[in-house]
């Protein structure tokens, strides 16, 4: 090791008078002083390393506090973090789907931070049910008997079938055995009800008789899996909801009808293909409807059960649906979801609705003002409805398109600002969509890409 190595060894201050700084008792203020402490050990040990190697590293008191003060930082960044979605896929399943509408982050806050009646009957002063909390509002919005509220979708399957055909016989189309998100396939999550699959018709075309053929002594159920997440074009042909209903009532089964999406509102107002309704399934007479809330319906993620009050009844008293309840937060955020419906306001308060009903001229606009501030251009794409909802279904749009020299590493770059951008790259180009990004974030987009643009 060379002398000047030395003397820069011998030149880096000791913990201890680093901790004597204002800098490192502003951090051990803000992370805890044994992290604090570490962070500094680490810092001047990865100093050593460097100038053993002969590499040029600073040995001053403010270099050794900056590294530590960006370890700790890094360390504790925590894994769930808000992003800025300028992808253009509203329901977007790996940024968390659908985001809340301010009265549901209000309650969501006011319920965290107090004690409330979860379980308790005010009027009665003992102790009450968690149910009741969205049951009734849900009632009211789609016209079912009864609701249950679980975790979520998969959840409600499992409780329904383990419920109501346990060891008995399930009839569900081979077209509908489809894989849903992270791996899960619907025949293990049935499966693992204890309920029996039978399968009917083939991948691309079932009958009502297929259905009806298969009925047997242990028939217990009739499934259909809407095509929420999926799509089988070309020539297909498929059993209705009025005609499974019919041949329910017929043989003395019950219908389960898993939608999926939840869309409470008629998706084909904004020019996208009708994606059927909890309130028509239920008037077309399923026992039970199971869809989720963090999808169209544009609340927590959530399973919902709607259908007959004595089905539902049984659901509620099933060992299983203690585990797959819903929690105080996720009933918090759903009833003012909900309630938004009830006063015929989702279009304006429910943000996937907002996107979804966003006039193009007014994206057109804003990425207009994009390009003017920033650079680039704006052209014309697509918006994605996204999320297991409507697959492959898409609204026009407007996106301000940027050529810089590494799109991958724009990318990457946007991806480690505060907050974090996720965007996307066509044609060579990164391409950002008005309508996914969120009121009060346009600002912090804007200024964020105006430093990666200018440095690029």
């Amino acid at each position: 090791m060379s002398r000047t190595a030395t003397e820069a060894l011998r030149a880096l201050p000791a913990v201890d008078a680093l901790l004597n700084t204002d800098a490192a008792a502003h951090l051990a203020g803000q992370y805890g002083r044994q992290a604090t402490v570490d962070a500094l050990r680490t810092a001047l040990d990865t100093t050593r390393v460097r100038i053993r190697a002969g590499d040029s590293a600073s040995t001053d008191a403010a270099s050794i506090l900056q590294e530590a003060a960006a370890a700790l930082a890094r360390r504790f960044r925590p894994t769930l973090q808000p992003v800025i979605n300028a992808t253009g896929v509203i329901i977007h399943t790996n940024l968390g789907r659908a985001p809340l509408s301010t009265a549901a982050q209000n309650a969501v806050r006011e319920i965290a931070a107090q004690y409330n009646t979860l379980e308790f009957d005010l009027e009665g002063g003992k102790r009450g049910s968690r149910l009741i909390h969205a049951g009734e509002l849900l009632c009211e919005v789609t016209g079912a008997e009864a609701a249950l509220v679980v975790n979520n979708n998969a959840a409600g399957l499992v409780l329904t079938l383990s419920a109501l055909a346990q060891d008995r016989e399930v009839i569900i189309s081979r077209g509908q055995l489809v894989e849903i998100g992270g791996g899960f396939r619907v025949p293990d999550v049935m499966t693992q009800s204890g309920a029996l699959l039978v399968e009917v018709g083939t991948t691309n075309r079932t009958r009502a008789a297929d259905y009806e053929q298969a009925i047997s002594e242990r028939t217990a159920l009739i499934l259909r899996a809407h095509a929420s997440n999926f799509r089988i074009i070309g020539f297909t042909e498929s059993a209705s909801l009025d005609e499974l209903a019919s041949i329910a009532r017929r043989h003395g089964l019950y219908l389960m009808d898993d939608l999926g999406s939840g869309a409470l509102l008629d998706t084909a107002a904004f020019g996208l293909d009708h994606e059927p309704t909890v309130q028509e399934s239920l008037a077309a007479g399923a026992d039970l409807v199971a869809f989720s809330g963090d999808k169209l319906l544009g609340g927590p993620q959530a399973g919902i059960l709607a259908g007959k009050k004595d089905l539902i009844d049984r659901l509620r008293r099933h060992p299983l649906a203690r585990a797959i309840r819903a929690d105080k937060l996720c009933l918090a955020a759903l009833t003012a979801t909900l309630d938004h419906y009830r006063r015929g306001e989702a279009l304006e308060q429910i943000p996937v609705w907002r996107m979804i009903a966003r006039p193009l001229d007014d994206i057109r606009r804003a990425a207009e003002a994009w390009a003017a501030q920033v650079g680039g251009e704006v052209i014309d794409g697509e918006s994605a409805v996204g999320g297991g909802s409507l697959p492959g279904a898409t609204l026009p749009t407007a996106l301000l398109a940027l050529t810089v020299p590494r799109p991958d590493d724009f990318l990457a770059q946007l991806r480690a600002a505060d907050p974090p951008v996720i965007a996307r790259i066509a044609a060579d180009r990164v391409l950002f969509d008005p309508r996914t990004v969120l009121e009060g974030q346009e600002g912090v987009l804007l200024h964020i890409l105006g430093n990666l643009v200018s440095s690029a």
